[in-house]
């Protein structure tokens, strides 16, 4: 019995720190770190990370993807682009889809450790969300936000985040990356060079007030930072952004992970420094932790030609490391409550369910002239026409997983009619002149492939036109270059000409027409506002896709989807695309008037307000009030509305946005039912920055509330005051 004492005191004594799980995280990680050499400390600060194994450190690759679903790893729930997932206006459901999400990555990561894979794409840390401001709908990469408005994108965000990271109070679930920092948002083709010149009012109030909830009401525990420049200094080499705003202001105790290739453009395109050491250098020290990329294997002459301290590389070691630890990579698996999550969670039914869900949820209906929807389902026959009618690649947006079962639209419709219902379908037209559907196969003349969808309108009592665009076409940096297109961009936001002449030929034909729209950015279809008797926008919808746009048409589901970004009739509303003023954009500064304004959509009932009050007829200046409203469905059917709350600002002593969004809710609501929504107004939220102090300034003025169903479309209104704080 002594002898066994005494060896489990030996063996107790020779376990180094950082393997004992009984201690603070913190504690370990020190141990660990202050065992390395300086070698192997910049070996685990690039993405790919390879094993220490004297240490008992396994390889690791930092690169993970979770936009709408878990990304490039095979078989996954996929769920609408992100662009779809805020038309949803749903905290809750974003909030249960990213739970989903994170289920799967944890039991896909746990199937590739078990079988000995640990390459990209089968990590825990996921480089999203993505909430960069969707300034301009010429931005191909808009797709992957949640659109214009810094309040709705920052509250969609911590939803996501907190579904993502788990509430275990040790262990993180995964870990999720809010990017990209800051004030990133096109034109794609100049990224790796464009110094993006913003006024401090303009970068406090429109471009970080989203990532600073994402930080501190969020937790995201990561942050990528950004290729350009702000204000002359590297996204990612920027002590303005990277310490003085994120550490010290907000108290972000996380890793900052650069874009990839963004060290890189520091010394090779910016030119803020001559050399890849000084490069590396500068982005350690003002606190990008993780490098995607190959300069950080610059760090050890960088240290040598006294360029950076080895304690300022430990500080980024240190963080990584926590990361880590903190997603239980160095602990028993029965310790951490989120590896026993099954593999069989992969696809299943609930995960389908849900995925459908939400793509009912974001699809927004933006006309019915003359209630044309929903169709019957036992119509004689139904045309189902265009180029985006029956590619299920399309459906899926970029950032993706691979659905087992995606249901592209002309599948949806014809599983959804009646027995006898006959579904025509003709492609119609090309996605845009010289682009091509497919990469292989013959080339149909323009002419047949219209003269076919114009055969098919003829015999059908409906037409449904499935137009739009496609990741392929808009997105992240890429070499098209095409009528409306450039690298990524788009140079038009109309329809492409191709599937114009072809909206206009069907409708001559005279049938009831329904256009529906699948895209990432916001498209002028003017013509289709005057000649179209309804317009349904369903984003890039994901697996679910054609199923949730049947349930839409054929009124199996009532949408209330709404615009999370504004609808312009034409590029020349907007200031130029490299001009990151946001005068003169969204609908917070546009003074034009849009085709459809931010926050529209209609339904198949209608919603009547009444009775707007406010807990108290002041608001001081370190405090909140309640706003509440009754709202009524007048219709017959059961349907959802977006309650929306806009604030306006009556005596500023600066010039205020048009409007505020600074609360909202959506619900449901039966026929003729009656419902009192609360939504809270803080004070905190009226600020505006004064660049003499650095500082926000809470005004004592009188401010409007208005509240009703779109930025346009406000019902009741009434007024408070703000007051000195006690």
């Amino acid at each position: 019995m002594l002898v066994c004492r005494a060896i489990g005191v030996a063996a107790a004594v020779q376990t180094p720190p950082y393997q004992n799980e009984a201690l603070p995280f913190d504690v370990r990680v020190h141990d660990l770190v202050s065992r390395m050499t300086l070698e192997e400390k910049v070996s685990q600060v690039k993405d790919v990370a390879p094993a220490i194994d004297r240490l008992g450190i396994p390889p690791y690759n930092w690169w993970n993807e979770a936009l709408h679903g878990v990304a490039r790893s095979g078989t996954a729930t996929v769920f609408p682009q992100a662009i779809g997932l805020a038309a949803t206006w749903d905290d809750s459901l974003i909030f249960r889809m990213a739970t989903v999400i994170s289920d799967e990555a944890r039991a896909k990561h746990h199937e590739y450790v078990r079988t000995g894979s640990r390459r990209r794409y089968q990590g825990l840390t996921f480089w999203s969300p993505n909430i960069n401001l969707f300034r301009d709908p010429r931005w191909g990469r808009g797709q992957e936000t949640y659109g214009e408005d810094p309040f709705l994108t920052g509250r969609l965000a911590v939803q996501f985040i907190r579904g993502m990271q788990g509430d275990d109070p040790k262990y993180l679930k995964t870990v999720a990356t809010v990017k990209h920092f800051a004030v990133h948002s096109g034109p794609e083709p100049e990224r790796h060079q464009f110094d993006a010149v913003v006024s401090e009012r303009d970068l406090r109030e429109s471009y970080l007030p989203h990532f600073e909830t994402g930080i501190r009401d969020g937790g995201a525990y990561s942050l990528m930072c950004a290729y350009n420049r702000v204000d002359g200094k590297a996204a990612c080499g920027s002590d303005m952004l990277l310490q003085a705003i994120l550490r010290s202001e907000w108290g972000f105790r996380g890793y900052v992970v650069s874009d990839c290739g963004a060290i890189d453009d520091i010394y090779a395109r910016h030119k803020v420094v001559q050399t890849a050491p000084e490069a590396a250098a500068l982005a350690v020290k003002t606190g990008t932790d993780l490098e995607c990329g190959r300069v950080y294997a610059n760090l050890v002459d960088a240290a040598k030609q006294g360029l950076i301290t080895e304690q300022q590389i430990d500080t980024a070691v240190t963080r990584l490391f926590l990361a880590r630890f903190r997603l239980g990579m160095f602990d028993s698996p029965d310790s951490v409550r989120w590896a026993r999550i099954p593999y069989a969670v992969l696809d299943q039914p609930a995960h389908r369910a849900l995925a459908r869900q939400v793509a009912r949820e974001s699809i927004v209906l933006l006309k019915n002239e003359g209630g044309l929807l929903p169709l019957r389902k036992n119509l004689r026959t139904i045309a189902v026409i265009g180029p985006n009618a029956d590619q299920a690649r399309m459906l899926l947006g970029n950032y993706n997983g691979d659905p087992t079962d995606p249901v592209t639209p002309l599948r949806g419709v014809r599983e959804a009619v009646a027995p006898g219902t006959r579904v025509l379908y003709a492609r119609g037209a090309d996605l845009a002149d010289g682009f091509p559907m497919t990469d292989s196969g013959p080339r149909v003349p323009a002419e047949t492939l219209a003269a076919e969808a114009v055969n098919a309108a003829r015999q059908a009592d409906a037409v449904v036109l499935f137009l739009g665009l496609t990741a392929r076409m808009e997105g992240e940096e890429m070499p098209l270059q095409i009528e409306g297109f450039r690298g990524g961009d788009r140079t038009r936001i109309d329809l492409p000409a191709s599937q114009q002449r072809l909206l206009e030929r069907v409708c001559a034909v005279g049938k009831p027409t329904v256009l529906v729209l699948l895209n990432g950015s916001a498209l002028a279809v003017n013509w289709a506002q005057e000649h179209v008797l309804a317009i349904v926008e369903a984003w890039y919808p994901g697996q679910a896709a054609g199923s949730a746009i049947a349930d839409v048409l054929f009124g199996d589901y009532n949408p209330g989807g709404r615009l999370p970004v504004t609808f312009y009739r034409s590029v020349d509303d907007l200031p130029s695309f490299d001009d990151y003023h946001m005068a003169g954009r969204t609908y917070r500064f546009f003074g034009g008037s849009p085709l459809y304004p931010f926050g529209h959509g209609l339904s198949y009932t209608t919603f009547a307000y009444k009775n707007l009050r406010t807990s108290a007829p002041t608001l001081r200046s370190d405090g909140a009030i309640t706003v509440r409203v009754d709202v009524t469905n007048t219709g017959a059917r059961t349907g959802d509305e977006v309650v929306q709350l806009y604030v306006q600002h009556l005596g500023s002593a600066v010039e205020r946005p048009n409007k505020d969004l600074r609360g909202y809710r959506r619900i449901t609501l039966n026929a003729g039912e009656t419902r009192t929504v609360e939504l809270s107004l803080r004070a905190s939220s009226l600020a505006y920055w004064n660049p003499a102090t650095h500082g926000w300034v809470v005004e004592t003025e009188p401010v409007r509330i208005q509240v009703g169903t779109s930025s346009a479309d406000l019902r009741l209104d009434t007024r408070i005051r703000v007051v000195g704080a006690r």
